[in-house]
């Protein structure tokens, strides 16, 4: 009797709390936390969010680091830990998508890609690292494609992500940069100068997934972010839906 009333006692307690830890690209900030946030006060659960450039965190990952869930800015990222075996099998979906602009610091006014990058002059071009950083990468790919990158090449201002590159350009240490049309949106020291055409570069989307050996929380939580209440968390950031 006494062994069947501590068992009943056990089913009552409440499920331990649990916390997950995400990693994700640096320009989902914000937009990411409101999204997590329905999920953590239904469940009691908590996710801890760890921002950066999706190839940091991919090469963490890579390197042991705890993440449950990557949520990358680049497929090239998610297909290289996908083949290395260090994601759970099955787990994989595209969450969002996004654009690409060149801003410029303070009020401006709309313009042509190629006459806004010829007042430059001894400016700067921030942009995020481009052999490594999702949007470093598909800004040189949209200037190549546009035959703009020779000359935007000398120019370029290379950092850590796109969000340190946006700073560049709302401090006004930077005149232009490219970051994506998300990060425009979220910082009113900047403007829109103009989008790149979607022909110019991959199509940005942001794929997801649990790292092997995540454990349930983590499953739940992806499960979250691929909702209609997650997804219009981030639609309200400006993110796109995914294709």
């Amino acid at each position: 009797m006494i062994l069947r009333l501590a068992f009943l006692l056990l089913l009552a307690l409440p499920a331990r709390a649990e916390e997950v830890l995400v990693f994700a690209a640096a320009s989902l900030m914000g937009a990411l936390d409101e999204a997590v946030a329905p999920w953590e006060a239904e469940t009691g659960h908590r996710a801890r969010l760890s921002y950066a450039g999706s190839s940091a965190l991919a090469r963490q990952i890579e390197q042991g680091a705890p993440a449950e869930i990557f949520v990358s800015a680049s497929v090239a990222w998610m297909d290289a830990l996908e083949e290395a075996g260090l994601l759970a099998p099955g787990t994989r979906r595209d969450l969002a998508a996004n654009r690409l602009v060149l801003v410029a610091h303070g009020e401006a006014r709309p313009a042509g890609i190629e006459a806004a990058l010829a007042t430059l002059g001894d400016g700067r071009l921030a942009m995020a690292l481009v052999e490594a950083v999702p949007a470093g990468i598909y800004g040189r790919e949209a200037l190549t494609s546009l035959g703009l990158w020779d000359d935007a090449a000398p120019r370029v201002a290379q950092v850590e992500n796109v969000r340190a590159a946006l700073a560049l350009v709302a401090r006004g240490e930077a005149p232009l940069g490219i970051v994506y049309a998300t990060d425009a949106a979220a910082e009113a020291a900047v403007s829109v100068v103009a989008t790149f055409p979607e022909g110019s570069h991959a199509p940005i989307r942001y794929p997801a997934a649990l790292t092997a050996g995540a454990g349930a929380a983590a499953a739940s939580l992806l499960d979250h972010l691929a909702s209609q209440e997650a997804r219009a968390a981030l639609s309200r950031h400006g993110f796109l839906p995914p294709a």
